[in-house]
């Protein structure tokens, strides 16, 4: 399936992706790596959708988005490292002091699934950081050694796809997720 990637500034696509089907609810809305703990945890409500719509706002936007046709189907998380809470953490380690972008969620919506587009949003992203000029791009994906991850938490990603992105692990994490350790993968951009 062909599908066009783009930058994450439609408040609305993104909403559809990512939002909670109840405008008050208090979910992720992929705030969670995107901001400190402490200020995700603040954000109640309708607070976090109006956080998102801030961020598409900005330059650049969080994120890019998957269009089949006019219909968005597809979202993938991806920043600077430095604005996430990548920058502090204590479990995923800094290989080096490079500007590095991060992906750390892509997600496709139900009946989209199984066509490839995860390939596609993480080929969008590298190309989406590539074109902000960044040096190098992360991913945290779990190492699930092609055992089936819950749905819930596929959102990081497989090691298996970001290696057949051109991504090499790069270091070992603390972190585990669904039961599977993730790892450190890093793609050069220069």
């Amino acid at each position: 399936m062909a599908v066009e990637i783009r930058a994450a500034d439609v408040f609305e696509d993104v909403k559809a992706i990512v939002g909670p089907r109840r405008a008050d609810a208090t979910v992720c809305w992929c705030l969670s790596y995107r901001l400190p703990s402490k200020d995700n945890v603040a954000l109640r409500g309708t607070e976090r959708g109006d956080m998102v719509q801030r961020l598409c706002r900005q330059d650049p936007p969080p994120g890019v988005l998957a269009y089949d046709g006019d219909e968005v189907v597809g979202w993938a998380a991806v920043h600077p490292r430095a604005d996430t809470s990548f920058a502090t953490s204590r479990k995923i380690p800094h290989v080096d002091d490079a500007d590095v972008w991060s992906v750390w969620c892509i997600r496709v919506r139900p009946g989209h699934r199984g066509k490839g587009i995860s390939q596609q949003l993480l080929a969008g992203a590298v190309e989406f950081a590539r074109g902000h000029g960044a040096p190098v791009i992360e991913g945290y994906p779990v190492d699930n050694h092609g055992a089936k991850v819950d749905l819930t938490m596929a959102y990081v990603g497989t090691r298996r796809l970001f290696e057949r992105a051109g991504f090499s692990k790069a270091a070992d994490t603390d972190s585990v997720l669904n039961g599977f350790p993730r790892v450190l993968m890093r793609l050069d951009l220069g």
